[in-house]
């Protein structure tokens, strides 16, 4: 019977990264406060302060997107959280662990999914998983590495040589190779970047199972629509700050804009004049294209504006604000 990952059974109990936050901790899977980064003057390069001071909570048990223009910070927050960049100030833990008083057990909790393929041409995906365990201290006896690799649908590859993989395979390699030690938390850093539309739909499906059996998800994308269908909680990153970090639907509640999509039964070739000084587009189908606000302009008096103008009308629609809007409108310089 072919295995998914939600059939594979979590034993956080048996190791460190599974062991309850100590008394008094917060629950949350990530904390950071006041995390900074500055990357020293180079060569020709100045200092830089990636991170300035960034406060974040990431509850346990959630999908929690953290979205932001390249260059925003993102990175440099996983890495810090996986041990690969030392901050400058400030603090951070995982799963309750410091990563400063524990960064064993911090690093043991967290698995982190890279954007890019870094896996090693000349060993087996079975290679890959065994040595990674090996790197976590994970026995042998609790290994499970078939079970991983058939819940990626990569069991009959297992012992392919990488570079024979193609790359949504090797995709999903990678988040094996992050499952390995199990733990209670796992980061995808843009999972889904140059992946056909069916893998990343499958890799989703796995990624859901993962969720449902508790495992908290971290997810940076540059799919908006990916992040307003998945996850619960997002924050925004630009410059180095969070500029905000909300539940999917209060984030959304943030614009009150609507959009009418006027289209005329003869397609318009020019915005009429009674629109003038409101924000209307031409679009190349010939309809119209109408942003307001529905507390200060009503739909019914901009289509009384249109008809009085002498336009005949053949459709209407309207658009609610999506996460693009709401992200544009936060990052925009």
């Amino acid at each position: 019977m072919a295995h998914t990952l939600a059939d594979v059974e979590p034993t956080y109990e048996e190791r460190v990264p599974g062991e309850p936050a100590p008394r008094g901790e917060s629950l949350n899977a990530i904390e950071a406060k006041s995390l900074r980064k500055v990357y020293k003057a180079s060569g020709n390069q100045s200092a830089k302060e990636a991170l300035k001071g960034i406060d974040l909570a990431i509850p346990r048990g959630s999908i929690f997107a953290l979205l932001g223009p390249n260059g925003a910070g993102k990175s440099t927050f996983i890495n810090i959280l996986a041990g690969l960049v030392l901050k400058t100030s400030g603090s951070a833990s995982v799963w309750g662990f410091d990563i400063d008083v524990n960064p064993r057990q911090a690093r043991a909790s967290i698995g982190v999914v890279p954007q890019e393929l870094n896996i090693d041409p000349f060993f087996t995906p079975a290679e890959v998983m065994e040595m990674q365990a090996g790197l976590y201290g994970v026995p042998k006896r609790e290994r499970r590495t078939m079970e991983i690799l058939k819940a990626m649908g990569l069991d009959d590859k297992a012992d392919a040589y990488a570079r024979t993989l193609s790359g949504g395979m090797r995709r999903r390699l990678l988040v094996a190779k992050a499952m390995v030690h199990n733990p209670p938390v796992l980061i995808l850093d843009e999972p889904t970047a140059g992946v056909d539309i069916e893998l990343r739909r499958q890799l989703w499906d796995y990624v859901k199972g993962l969720h449902e059996r508790g495992t908290t998800i971290v997810l940076t994308t540059h799919y908006l629509e990916e992040a307003e269908a998945l996850c619960d909680t997002i924050a925004i990153i630009d410059k180095g700050q969070v500029v905000c970090c909300e539940p999917k639907e209060q984030l959304l509640s943030r614009i009150s804009e609507k959009k009418l999509i006027v289209r005329p039964t003869s397609p318009a070739i020019a915005i009429p004049a009674v629109l003038d000084g409101m924000k209307a587009e031409l679009r190349a189908d010939g309809a119209i294209a109408v942003q307001y606000n529905p507390a200060e302009t009503s739909a019914m008096s901009i289509l009384g504006a249109l008809n009085a103008g002498g336009m005949e009308i053949a459709d209407i629609s309207t658009v609610e604000s999506d996460l693009e809007d709401v992200f544009l409108q936060l990052t925009s310089k």
